[in-house]
């Protein structure tokens, strides 16, 4: 890792939560939208591995944030922290992305099996140089996964690996039979095969996992997929290590060399609030410019993602081999008097609404996005959840995923938008940015997210093809455009009832509060 949408948007669901009456009526007015909801036109299936997580050996992504080992005073089951693991269950995550990230292209799976007190310590040269002893391996993260209930999602080691080790690894998690692999697995502990359901091949290959170029790494992809003989029932799904957000020529040149060889093809997009890698700015304390800069340069996902689908599109025109961003999120400067190299940084409520705003992009390009993975789970980034010692945090963020929960594997419906924009400086972002889905529930799901973090949005949604007789839901907002959860304060920003909304004939009527996300459920 490292790393205007169009106004029609088929099947989005956005949510909020917080305290609505506390901030209904800003001093900075109210504006009118006006939206019309499809509820007789379905679209793609929305598919539930868009709401996948990423934890890498990063920092205290892993130990600290998940495992604190089976000694630790922290109370723990089988070394997982009981408090992260309950956190996660109810976040019902579809996938988990492990052990990286740039870290996985210098990672050997044989390091971490076996006896923990005889594995290898190394040296983790890719994050800060710190001992990594390995006692968070291949079994803890299987067993981690099922714990939380989560398919997996195994970033292979192509930048110093092997085509064979990575065959071995294969054979080692999903064979039922009695080879020497499977055998060793088994004296390790785990008798049954685990299930493997995607398979990166290396992971930004033309940065730090190998500085390859496209036609290079299109080779490897080729000979690594070789190599992975498995019945199709066991088979895991092939990820290629895709482009560095616009880097379209890497796309062609993947799709027209080795497309037939993967399942689906990464994209890496990290919203950097001033667009610039040396100077990112920090996660809290920031002003409006900051707000909007950033709600601008997470709206540049939909560009790349209708793009390099564009291309895709060529080669692979039946939309077979789907678009993964399997790295996404907001990328600040460290927080200050951390180890830089940790990546530890606040999560506030401007992240609650590029969450959204993210998860709406997906959506509306169902079709062909089919997994993302948000940048990271625990303490890294744009995090779910935040860690420290015993004590535990949920983000805004992980708020926002849990009130989306209604869109794993949905239907997306159209839903046309006409909202004012938002305006500061020389940067202007949609006023209102939505979607609609319907879920396996049978409701309707309408998502609603006010970008301006001054004015109310008076909504108005004509509903065609369905006869709503009742509508709940949940807003997020908070005081402050930098809101964040605390050790002190864990919930400054949190869901709440959402109870500014009527049903009219054929229509609906909600008042979103600024700086807000807010869920609809209309029965």
């Amino acid at each position: 890792m490292r790393s205007i949408p169009t106004l029609l948007f088929t099947g989005l669901l956005i949510l909020a939560g917080g305290s609505f009456a506390a901030y209904a009526k800003p001093a900075g007015g109210t504006e009118q939208a006006k939206l019309v909801l499809r509820a007789d036109k379905p679209g793609s299936k929305i598919d539930r591995d868009i709401f996948g997580q990423f934890s890498e050996h990063l920092g205290a992504g892993i130990y600290g944030g998940i495992w604190v080992g089976p000694n630790s005073d922290i109370p723990n089951t089988d070394g997982y922290r009981n408090d992260v693991l309950a956190a996660l269950k109810a976040l019902r995550g579809p996938v988990l992305r492990w052990p990286g990230g740039c870290f996985a292209d210098l990672y050997h799976w044989r390091d971490g099996i076996g006896p923990r007190d005889k594995r290898p310590v190394r040296l983790n040269t890719t994050w800060g140089g710190v001992e990594e002893n390995n006692a968070f391996g291949l079994h803890e993260f299987m067993g981690f996964a099922e714990a939380i209930g989560a398919d997996v999602y195994v970033n292979a080691n192509v930048g110093t690996g092997s085509p064979k080790e990575v065959a071995d690894l294969v054979e080692y998690i999903t064979s039922p039979s009695h080879s020497a692999l499977a055998e060793e697995r088994r004296a390790n502990g785990r008798a049954e095969p685990w299930k493997l359901r995607w398979l990166a091949m290396g992971n930004e290959t033309w940065g730090c996992g190998g500085n390859m170029r496209p036609e290079y790494y299109a080779d490897l992809v080729r000979q690594y997929a070789t190599f992975v003989r498995v019945p199709d029932e066991r088979k895991p799904k092939i990820l290629a290590s895709g482009a560095n957000s616009e880097d379209y020529n890497w796309t062609k040149v993947l799709m027209s060399r080795a497309g037939q060889y993967i399942d689906a093809y990464s994209l890496h997009y990290y919203t950097l609030p001033e667009g610039d890698w040396s100077h990112k700015g920090p996660a809290t304390g920031f002003g409006e410019k900051a707000w909007i800069e950033t709600l601008s340069h997470a709206l540049k996902m939909e560009e790349l993602v209708r793009k390099h689908s564009a291309i895709m599109d060529k080669y692979d025109p039946k939309r077979r081999v789907a678009l993964a961003v399997d790295e996404w999120g907001n990328w600040y400067d460290p927080e200050p008097g951390t180890n830089p190299a940790f990546l530890v940084q606040q999560n506030t409520l401007r992240d609650a609404l590029t969450a959204a705003i993210n998860i709406d992009i997906f959506v509306h390009h169902a079709d062909r996005v089919r997994m993302a993975n948000i940048a990271q789970m625990v303490n890294v980034l744009q995090a779910m959840i935040l860690t420290d010692g015993p004590r535990m945090v949920l983000t805004p963020t992980y708020y926002v995923f849990q009130m989306y929960q209604p869109f794993q594997d949905a239907t997306a419906l159209p839903l046309t938008v006409n909202a004012p924009a938002y305006r500061f400086g020389s940067f202007s972002v949609p006023g209102v940015y939505a979607a609609a889905a319907r879920g396996k529930d049978g409701l309707v799901h309408v998502a609603l997210a006010n970008l301006d973090p001054h004015r109310v949005m008076q909504v108005t949604i004509q509903i065609d093809g369905l006869a709503a007789r009742s509508v709940d839901g949940q807003v997020l907002t908070a005081d402050a455009m930098d809101a964040a959860n605390t050790f002190a304060a864990p919930d400054r920003v949190k869901p709440a009832p959402f109870g500014d909304a009527t049903l009219g004939k054929g229509t609906l009527t909600a008042t979103l509060p600024a700086k807000s996300v807010v869920m609809l459920n209309l029965r």
